[in-house]
């Protein structure tokens, strides 16, 4: 499979598109204004500390305070003190390095963790941990086994800290993994030296940016070009490139045409479909994918696809070409938590099964971490995939001002009745000479058509006069009452 990356660099953001086999499969933003911290390294304040949920909130220097589980407390749960409760573990006010594992999202604060990690391209390294872990991508036991007792020649047993061992050290030479361990090792020297003669809250260490966090990270031996469209950024990368990844140097081209490379690969119509509710299919069918604060549900329909010979057929090729589209919009959204899908019902269990094969098979291509469960008895497909960082929609994108994130209005005869009500309120508790009603233009013209009797009605009841005034400004569910 050929794998290409498109880096697009501004100063307020970069973008990087993931294209397989011609098609953008993920889309990955960050905004100079607001990086994602996880990896991050500071030194924190412990503020709370909460017994109950035997966790702790933590000053990082955040708008919010950060989250800290006991179970993340590397120091006494590795002394064999597993039992012991937070509260007597941390104190108020405490100083504490920790590191970012999860950055805030929605209201969640930043997750915590006070075992220290740091990615090299090849490995991570442990500095608190003593033992040598190899990736679980790596299957191949023999190979497991051969990348742990070269790791185990290149440290000496006198030094201090662990290393797991990352999918791409497979191919790697001694001499690169020695250049990664000593590469590592200084960076937590230099981290550990920044603490000294600090106050909390500070930040002790930064994570790589994301055109380099591509190149240590996401690049892979399937990786066929990196097209780059900064020629400064291009400089920067090939000398990351050329310290860190030598291997990436051939990759890397830089993008000096007219037209911005999104639009060359129409990235960016890709873009504007990812953040739409509704995902239409080859075959005439289409997908509608709504994101909540709990869960994101995803309903296949039928549409215009009438198949070519019964309708079984018909929702077994929807189903089918569904999975498929799904598993790829998760990646392209970056969806994460649970995900409900309602596939179209299938009499035929065969069918089912060759839906569900379709759609591990087509997830399979997908880094994130995910379970999967089997159909339901109501025909639902759960399934939960890794929050690793905000979804496409809730980077790009806010709650609309006019219905609040609803997707939908009230009606203006809706809006109408709520006046008449507030007036009536107003006229109880304030003895004013006139009301004088502030409304949407077509609100307005609903008073003065279908709903004058109603509004006189009001004016005879209360026997005060009430006015009209159409206030273009204003959403269909925004009014005021002036009392003059």
């Amino acid at each position: 499979m050929s794998i290409e990356f498109l880096i697009n660099f501004t100063p307020q953001e970069t973008r990087v598109a993931i294209v397989e086999q011609g098609v953008v499969q993920e889309l990955h933003v960050e905004r100079t204004a607001s990086r994602g911290i996880v990896g991050n390294i500071y030194l924190g304040k412990v503020v709370r500390v909460l017994p109950g949920m035997q966790s702790a909130f933590i000053d990082i220097g955040l708008e919010r305070t950060a989250f800290l589980h006991v179970a993340d407390i590397w120091s006494d749960r590795h002394n064999g003190d597993t039992g012991k409760p937070i509260e007597r573990i941390l104190v108020e006010g405490q100083s504490l390095t920790v590191q970012v594992l999860k950055d805030p999202i929605g209201t969640k604060g930043a997750r915590l963790s006070t075992q220290i990690s740091i990615a090299g391209r090849l490995l991570v390294y442990l500095p608190q941990e003593k033992h040598i872990g190899i990736s679980q991508r790596i299957e191949d036991e023999t190979e497991r086994e051969a990348l742990r007792e070269r790791l185990t020649r290149l440290v000496p047993e006198e030094e201090p800290g662990g290393f797991i061992v990352r999918t791409m050290a497979e191919s790697a030479s001694d001499g690169e993994l020695a250049a990664d361990i000593a590469y590592l090792r200084k960076l937590w020297g230099e981290i550990r030296n920044s603490a000294t003669g600090r106050f909390p809250p500070s930040v002790l260490y930064e994570d790589l940016g994301l055109g380099q966090r591509v190149l240590r990270d996401l690049v892979n031996d399937d990786t066929t070009r990196i097209l780059v469209d900064s020629r400064e950024n291009f400089q920067k990368l090939t000398s990351f490139a050329a310290e860190y990844s030598p291997k990436v140097l051939p990759l890397l081209e830089h993008y000096g045409g007219e037209r911005p490379l999104f639009d060359l690969h129409s990235i960016e119509e890709e873009i504007q479909k990812a953040l739409a509710r509704r995902v239409s299919l080859k075959s005439g069918g289409y997908l509608i994918i709504d994101q909540t604060e709990a869960m994101t549900t995803v309903d296949v329909n039928t549409g215009g696809f009438v198949g070519a010979r019964n309708f079984d057929d018909t929702i077994f090729k929807t189903n089918l070409e569904a999975a498929q589209t799904i598993a790829r919009q998760l990646r392209l959204r970056n969806l994460g938590g649970i995900i409900i899908i309602d596939f179209i019902d299938m009499e035929n269990p065969e069918h089912r099964d060759m839906v569900l094969d379709e759609f591990r098979k087509a997830l399979a291509r997908d880094h994130t971490k995910m379970t999967v469960n089997g159909f339901t008895a109501l025909g639902l497909v759960e399934m939960t995939r890794k929050r690793t960082r905000e979804s496409l929609a809730h980077l790009l994108c806010e709650p609309c001002p006019t219905c609040g994130g609803r997707g939908e209005v009230k009606t203006a005869r809706t809006a109408c009745y709520e006046i008449l009500r507030e007036l009536l309120r107003e006229a109880r508790q304030f003895n004013a000479r006139e009301f004088r009603v502030l409304a949407a233009p077509n609100v307005i013209d609903l008073f003065l058509d279908e709903e004058s009797q109603s509004l006189a009605m009001l004016s005879d009841f209360i026997g005060k006069k009430i006015s009209l005034h159409p206030e273009a400004s204003y959403s269909q569910e925004q009014f005021d009452i002036v009392l003059l």
